[in-house]
């Protein structure tokens, strides 16, 4: 049997503090971003308000975009190996409990500028889901080698893009990234895990 090869990282293993470090620069960079476009720009937020629906609405998403991240992790073996490595560079240094983190900052900084602020700004359409999903794919690019994860971001970003457009509320997106992250972050820290146990 023939032992497949792991993908180094292009840039060095972080330790916990690093990755905690960086989530929390990067949600206030994107805050800053998105408070700077709005205060300029001639748009207003995307309107949300919170509502038991339509936060049901969104965990339920959320459990349905993991599911089919769960399902193409099986299919698709580049996939795989790309979410590998972003997982393995993100999620090994962090404990259990940093996932919280893990799920609440890019959940609420990303959600802000790409479908808050983006989706506004560039007409509320299909255009404006699609160029706001292609640089929250991007966003996503951690190596050269990493367009698998990058293409599967940017699907995402369509999913909760048309969440939003067509349910009216930015809550919902909140919920189901923050839920996707919570989710996918814990079983694959579990499995991690569990097979460094076995």
């Amino acid at each position: 049997m023939v032992e497949q090869q792991k993908q180094e990282p292009e840039i060095p293993y972080l330790t916990r503090f690093q990755v905690l470090g960086a989530m929390g620069a990067t949600a206030i960079i994107l805050l800053i971003v998105a408070k700077l476009s709005l205060q300029f720009g001639n748009f207003s937020l995307f309107s949300w308000n919170w509502n038991p629906r339509s936060l049901l609405l969104g965990v339920t998403l959320g459990i349905v975009i993991t599911a089919l991240s769960g399902l193409a992790y099986r299919l698709c073996l580049p996939y795989r190996k790309s979410a590998d490595y972003y997982l393995e560079m993100v999620l090994k240094p962090l404990a259990l409990p940093d996932l919280i983190w893990l799920g609440l900052l890019p959940g609420l900084s990303e959600e802000l500028l790409f479908r808050g602020v983006m989706l506004p700004a560039l007409g509320l359409d299909h255009t404006a889901v699609i160029v706001s999903s292609l640089c929250f794919g991007i966003l996503h690019l951690s190596g050269s080698e990493q367009w698998p994860y990058v293409i599967w971001a940017t699907i995402i970003g369509i999913i909760l893009g048309y969440s939003a457009l067509l349910t009216g509320n930015l809550l919902v997106p909140i919920a189901a990234h923050i839920i996707t992250n919570w989710i996918s972050s814990y079983f694959w820290k579990i499995w991690q895990l569990s097979g460094m146990k076995n």
